[in-house]
Parts: structure tokens; sequence; C-alpha cells
């Protein structure tokens, strides 16, 4: 999971579309915490990923990783986020806690575990206003997040 979290993250970085979304698994979820709404399926991902690239990315200021924890079923990454957002500098804490899909015994019986382990989704936690200048458009597409829906990943 390292390796997968640090590779979707330095392509998320670049904004290198294509690679970044070979990363995810089939059907993504992404969850926005703490307003509980989600966003799920390969077309929105995709759109998301498209307009994060083309209009997010040339927003950002600095970026600078702040920790990082590992676990065999997802990393977790907090960074601290700047943004120049309307000629003014807007900072940020966000974690994000990357997912691996399917479970333990799945991703065990594949032929290697680095071709099995794909990310089922990310778990973003920071502020409206930040999720909103992330999302952009699709903020008024993000769907309540179920409560206990546990189809989510670990811990979902």
């Amino acid at each position: 999971m390292a390796e997968l979290g640090a590779r979707h993250a330095a392509l998320e970085a670049r904004g290198d579309l294509e690679p970044l979304l070979a990363t995810l698994a089939p059907d993504p979820v992404y969850e926005f915490h703490p307003m509980r709404r989600c966003m799920r399926g390969d077309d929105r991902v995709r759109r998301f990923y498209e307009q994060f690239c083309t209009r997010f990315l040339p927003l950002r200021h600095s970026y600078a990783l702040v920790a990082e924890w590992v676990c065999e079923d997802s990393v977790a990454q907090e960074y601290e986020i700047a943004l120049r957002v309307d000629g003014a500098i807007e900072r940020f804490r966000v974690l994000g806690v990357l997912y691996a899909s399917g479970d333990r015994k799945s991703r065990a019986a594949s032929a290697t575990r680095a071709e099995a382990v794909k990310l089922g989704g990310e778990r973003v936690f920071a502020s409206e206003r930040f999720i909103r200048l992330m999302t952009g458009p699709l903020f008024e597409e993000l769907e309540p997040l179920a409560h206990g829906a546990d189809h989510l990943g670990p811990g979902g």
C-alpha cells in the first residue's frame, strides 16, 4: 500500500490523468468528511479528476506532506496545502485516506499482491471550503453518504 499510495499521490500532484485513473479499481468511491458526502463510479471520478487537473491544480500555491501512516489496507496522508484564490493565499490542512479495493482474502488469492491492489477510493477530511474548491462544479453532484455503509471499504 505504501508504494501505491505514494504513486497515486505523485500522479495526482502532477495531474497525470490516465496513469492516475489506472491506480483505481472499477467503481471507486470518494467520501468527503465531515460533510458526509460522496461521489462514486468511474464516470464521475473521471470527470472529477479531469477538472481537478485543469482547474484545481493551477490554484495550488504550495503543498507539503505533513505525515503518513501505512497499513495493509490503507494509507493516510496529511497535507498542508496553500491555494491562490482570487489573488489571496488560503491555507488548508487535509487528511486523505486511500484504501484498497476488495477484501484481504480476494487480494491474497490473486497472482501477486502488487497486481491485486488497486484503490477502492479515498476518504477526504477537510473543510467545506476546500472540498468546494477541489470538486468545483461537481460539488453539486455529491451524494449524501449513507450511515453504516460498509461497502465503501475498510471502516466505511
